[in-house]
Order: C-alpha cells, then sequence, then structure tokens
C-alpha cells in the first residue's frame, strides 16, 4: 500500500495539471466507495476539482488540454494574499487547545466550519477546506478522546480555564507580561543514554555508559521554565540540587534580571499561570510567601493563577516550550551543565520561539518551613473566583 501510494505521487509530478485532475479522479472512481475522500487526502486535490476529473470521465468528455496555467499561476493561497489569516487562526485555536507535552502534536475539538466561520467574523474570509489544511500544515490533528483523566477531576475545571483566559487577554491588552510557569522534567548529567535518533554518519552512533548509576554523572539537571505567552519567549533556568518553591521564584527573579525588566519597564503587574502542585502548587506556603518577597521587590502586584489539579498538560508552557527544547536535545547525551545549556539555548522554532537559558549553582535546601507570624504577614488578596486558585500578592508599602 506504501510503494503504490509512493508511486502515484511520482506520477503525479510528471503531469500538468489537466493531467493531473484526470488521474486523480481515476483513481478514486476505481477505488469505488470512500476513493474521492482517499485521493484527496492522499494528493491535496480538492474535492471540487478531483469531482470535475470524475464528471469529465464519466460523461466521455474528449480530455484535452487547451491551455496549461504557468507555474505559480492561478489564484494565490488565503495565507498569501491575506498576511493576517495564519495569526488570527493561531489565536483561534491557542485559546482551545491541549497536547502531549513531549510531542509536536495539537489538537481541538472545534470544528473546521465552525473555525471558518469565526475567521470570516474577524474579516478573514475561508472556507472549512481552507481550514483543515492549514491546520494539517501546523501539525494539528485530529483525535479522538482517551480515558486518562481521574474521575475525582474538580467539577471547576472548565470555570478555572474560562477565568485563566480572560486574566490572560486582560493583562496581554495592557502590555503587562503573563508567564507560564513549571518545572521540566529533571535530567541526569553524564554521558548517559538520552531516548531519540539524531542524523549522523552510518554506523557512528554516540556511545554512552552502559550503567545509568548516578555517581557516572555530574548530578542533577533541574530546568524551571518561565514562558513569555505575549513575546513567545521563554526562559530556562537550570537548577542542580532540588526543585523548591524558592529555586522556582530565583528562577522568576532571574527572568525579571536577564529579560523582563527590558522588555516591560512601565509594567504595573505579572500574571502567573502555574500548576496545581509542585514547587509552585497552590497549597505550598513556601511559594507564596517567596512569590512576596519577588512582589515586594518589583514593587508591582504579582497575581498566581493555577490550574486544576490533573491538568497540567493544558499549561502553555508545556506545548510551547518544554516539548521544543525536549525534540531538539533527543539523542544527544547531556554530557556536562554547558551541553544542558547550549542545547536549550539552541531552540528554535518557525513560529519564532526564542529561549535562554542560565545555570543556576545556588543550593535549595529540602523541608524549609515558613512560620506561621510569617504567613500572616503576606500581603494576599484572594480573588472572588476560585480563591483557592487564584490571588494576587500586592508589594508592602515601605
Amino acid at each position: 500500500m506504501q510503494q503504490t501510494e509512493t508511486l502515484t505521487l511520482r506520477v503525479l509530478e510528471t503531469l500538468n495539471e489537466a493531467q493531473a485532475r484526470w488521474y486523480v479522479a481515476r483513481e478514486a472512481l476505481a477505488r469505488g466507495r470512500g476513493g474521492l475522500k482517499a485521493m484527496h487526502e492522499l494528493t491535496g486535490l480538492s474535492r471540487p476539482t478531483i469531482l470535475k476529473g470524475m464528471r469529465e470521465l464519466q460523461q466521455g468528455t474528449r480530455l484535452h488540454v487547451e491551455r496549461v496555467r504557468a507555474a505559480g499561476a492561478g489564484r494565490k493561497r488565503v495565507e498569501e494574499a491575506d498576511p493576517g489569516f495564519v495569526r488570527a487562526l493561531e489565536r483561534i485555536m491557542a485559546e482551545n487547545t491541549a497536547g502531549d507535552p513531549m510531542s509536536l502534536l495539537r489538537w481541538t475539538n472545534k470544528s473546521t466550519g465552525r473555525i471558518a466561520e469565526e475567521l470570516t467574523r474577524l474579516g478573514h474570509p475561508a472556507s472549512d477546506e481552507t481550514v483543515r489544511r492549514k491546520l494539517l500544515e501546523m501539525d494539528y490533528s485530529l483525535q479522538a478522546n482517551r480515558k486518562t483523566l481521574d474521575e475525582r477531576s474538580p467539577v471547576e475545571r472548565d470555570e478555572q480555564f474560562r477565568y485563566i483566559n480572560r486574566l490572560v487577554k486582560q493583562f496581554l491588552r495592557r502590555g503587562d507580561p503573563v508567564l507560564s510557569v513549571d518545572t521540566k522534567k529533571k535530567e541526569r548529567v553524564g554521558n548517559f543514554k538520552n531516548p531519540g535518533r539524531i542524523w549522523r554518519p552510518r554506523g557512528q552512533p554516540p556511545a554512552v555508559n552502559l550503567y545509568d548509576y548516578p555517581h557516572l554523572g555530574a548530578g542533577p539537571a533541574i530546568p524551571y521554565g518561565a514562558y513569555d505567552v505575549g513575546r513567545n519567549q521563554g526562559f530556562i533556568n537550570v537548577g542542580m540540587t532540588h526543585d523548591t518553591a524558592e529555586f522556582a521564584v530565583e528562577s522568576l527573579r532571574r527572568w525579571w534580571r536577564l529579560i523582563g525588566r527590558r522588555h516591560y519597564p512601565t509594567a504595573t503587574a505579572v500574571l502567573l499561570c502555574a500548576d496545581g502542585g509542585g514547587s509552585n502548587g497552590f497549597r505550598n506556603r513556601a511559594w507564596k510567601y517567596y512569590v512576596q518577597q519577588w512582589a515586594d521587590q518589583l514593587g508591582v502586584p504579582v497575581t498566581v493563577c493555577h490550574y486544576p489539579p490533573g491538568t497540567s498538560k493544558w499549561n502553555k508552557i508545556e506545548h510551547r516550550l518544554f516539548s521544543y527544547i525536549s525534540v531538539n536535545w533527543k539523542g544527544q547525551p547531556l554530557v556536562s551543565y554547558e551541553t544542558v545549556i547550549n542545547l536549550i539555548g539552541a531552540t528554535r522554532t518557525k513560529g519564532g520561539l526564542r529561549v535562554k537559558a542560565a545555570l543556576d549553582a545556588g543550593a535549595y535546601d529540602l523541608g524549609v518551613k515558613i512560620p506561621d507570624a510569617e504567613m500572616e504577614r503576606l500581603n494576599l488578596q484572594p480573588h472572588r473566583i476560585l480563591p483557592q486558585w487564584n490571588y494576587t500578592l500586592r508589594p508592602h508599602e515601605k
């Protein structure tokens, strides 16, 4: 089957526009039921074009070519004629997208027809077929649902998603920073096997340690990330000891010092979108304590919105930053901290993603307890909507 499809595509490359239409139409007719759909998906020819060819064959129309358009002629694609089309489509998809953080594939539950209607309403007329083609080019795919969510998933989940989306829009409109934050999977630094394959001369795979014993490596690499939603830029602070709340907030402090203050000199507030657990969890007292310290240093309020438990894959940093880092260093042994930093910093995407990385040699201890007296001093304002997940830490008056 694979050889037949490859042959079909090779034949098409040798045909002109009309001949290709007739050839694909003949194959569609030969396949019977479902042939039109199969040939449309295989060749990329539109359904109306294939149907036209089928009618010509069935009606016995004389197959001759009076005129063949020159290469590049014909109506331009909508994304070429309307430069704002792709950006509008990306905005629509970003509001309702989920994905495996270790994969570049993404999916949506909006139909192509509904998306086309929304694009048209926004001033970018498009057909559902155009939307389908562009989504495939953008690495979206139709996916069936799968049983992965725990039945204890909070009933307020959808309400929290809508609230986060509303706050993100407000902050972006004002020009204030919106950061999606989280800790990427911990890695072992050393000459260990790293899953994935890379192009190398045949028969010359990189040699790595036979065993993955910790004492054979240099230690752990703990990448804490801050993804700037508005600027499509990432910052990774690579720790060497433990993933703690103090380390997480120090990562944010470094982001501000190295990147944030240059791009947001007039910021009036900061919005953090974080997971519900881990070093930045909503039950973590130390997280709130250190965020308060950061707010005092910034002199502006810091708002935190947590994703509900069990929904970490919806955090934008997962599929807009971490997944691309994993792809960039797949198959590369992380032999040193310098290698880790360089591979993260070299991550790029066609969509314009740029990443900076820094090594954090600080020591962060586990089990730090924050006294009740310090917690009472927090200038913490819970939000009216789902206050357990949404709150603002305002700087203390000096």
